[in-house]
């Protein structure tokens, strides 16, 4: 299930996907998913959005909640025999999830290094 009502106003606002995902700190591929219904829109980003857009909430959130697909149901914290010494729990998170995170990681990364180029470009300026 898309979420028609988002996307139309999107783009009858003008914006494109791009705007929209750097609106809610999102790469654009994450944005696109959640667009499309594949990726939840949780009640902050619904907010954000429907300031952006201009309207209320209750103009752009669809009536049913997306079809989400549980790529992996048995998520589990085992909060006993897990936990080690270093502190960390071992828990099983979907690779979709930690490859998105990753690609975020990536895209800061480069926005990181074009700012410093910048700042020193301008130091020497």
């Amino acid at each position: 299930m898309t979420m028609e009502k988002l996307r139309t106003l999107r783009k009858q606002k003008g914006y494109t996907q791009q705007q929209i995902a750097d609106l809610l700190a999102t790469d654009v591929s994450n944005y696109s998913r959640k667009e499309n219904g594949d990726v939840r829109i949780f009640d902050d980003e619904w907010e954000k959005l429907a300031k952006a857009l201009e309207v209320p909430v209750e103009d752009i959130k669809e009536e049913k909640e997306p079809n989400v697909v549980q790529k992996n149901e048995n998520i589990t914290f085992n909060d006993t025999s897990s936990f080690h010494q270093s502190g960390i729990y071992n828990c099983n998170v979907p690779n979709y999830l930690l490859e998105n995170q990753q690609e975020y990681i990536n895209l800061l990364k480069e926005q990181i290094k074009a700012l410093k180029e910048e700042n020193e470009n301008l130091k020497k300026g």
